[in-house]
Formats: C-alpha cells, structure tokens, sequence
C-alpha cells in the first residue's frame, strides 16, 4: 500500500471482488492553504459544539466510513483493507481525524500521511458540516507541518467546493517523486507514539 500510494495508485473495488488499483486522470488534490471556508461554513461552524480530535477513534472513523451510504451498493473498504489500514496506523502512517458532539462521533476522515503528502481515503459525517470540520482542522495541522498536497482522488462536488482542483495525472506523479521523498510518516497531534 505505502509503494502504490508513493506512485499514485490506491485501491478501490468490492467485496469478494479482485483488488483494482486506480490512478484518475485527471487527478483531484486540495492544497492545505487553499482550503476554501466559505462565510456560511464559518458561521456554522463558529456556532457548533464539535470538537476535533486526532487518531483517538481510528477504527470507529473507519468502520464509520465503511458503512452503507444513499445511493452506494457497497464499500471498497472490505474486512482485508479495514485490517491493512489499522496496521498502517499502528505503524504510524495512517491516521483519523474525529468530530465529536459530546461523545458522539459525528464525522471524520482518515488517510496516509507520507513525506509532504497527505492521501484522503473517505470521509463520512452524521450531522451538516462534521466531515467540513474534520477537514479545516486537517489542513491547519498539514500547513503546520509543511504538507504541500492533500490527495483527494476523485472529484465530488463537495470536494470541489472547498477548494479541490484537477490536475494532470503525470503532474500529480511528478510531485509525489518530489513531495513523497523521503517517504517519512507525518506526525500529527494525537499520535500514539
């Protein structure tokens, strides 16, 4: 998983199906500092109880991102990955971010940080705007570390709307042999280690 993502590809199929690797062409990545808080976002979000935290609720935010959604037949994130990427967080590559209302887990995302690259792999939110959250505070913490990319893969307009943009695939491979190198883990706040 750590050598596909260093080249661009991740995985993506179904249950009982053989594993596909992908890498779009176009390519969808969101530069931390071009994180777009639109003044409605702002509102809500100044007015919310959420409360972010890191890597305290890796496997509910995947087991969460698992789940069933509108308009889906299924997940690609299969029992196999599911164990692959807690394995990757144990050793310290992956990592979650929550959004909490009290002690409710209410969205979250969780990805693999590698050198200055940071590749989102799902998101998912239980209440307006939880998954926005989770990615606001994400990218504060990527900017702090010097993280030039957040790899978003597919366009959504949702992604769009805070600030995504689409890029050639040989322009995106050509800054990750750049960004990903080393290929050291990024250290965010939270981690066990």
């Amino acid at each position: 998983l750590l050598y596909a993502y260093r080249h661009g590809i991740f995985p993506w199929y179904d249950e009982g199906q053989p594993i596909l690797w992908w890498s779009p062409d176009p390519r969808c990545v969101l530069s931390p500092n071009e994180f777009h808080v639109a003044r409605r976002l702002r509102r809500s979000l100044n007015s919310s109880n959420f409360e972010v935290s890191f890597n305290h609720a890796f496997n509910a935010v995947i087991d969460a991102c698992a789940g069933r959604r509108d308009g889906q037949p299924g997940t690609w994130i299969t029992t196999e990955m599911n164990r692959a990427y807690q394995a990757l967080h144990s050793d310290g590559y992956a990592h979650s971010v929550e959004v909490w209302h009290g002690d409710s887990l209410i969205g979250g995302l969780y990805g693999l940080g590698l050198g200055r690259v940071f590749f989102g792999e799902s998101m998912f939110s239980r209440e307006t705007n939880a998954s926005k959250a989770a990615m606001l505070v994400l990218c504060r913490e990527l900017i702090d570390r010097d993280v030039e990319l957040l790899d978003c893969q597919v366009v959504s307009p949702h992604l769009k709307s805070l600030g995504a943009r689409l890029i050639r695939r040989s322009d995106f491979a050509a800054r990750l042999e750049i960004a990903c190198e080393p290929a050291t883990r990024i250290e965010l706040p939270g981690d066990m280690r």
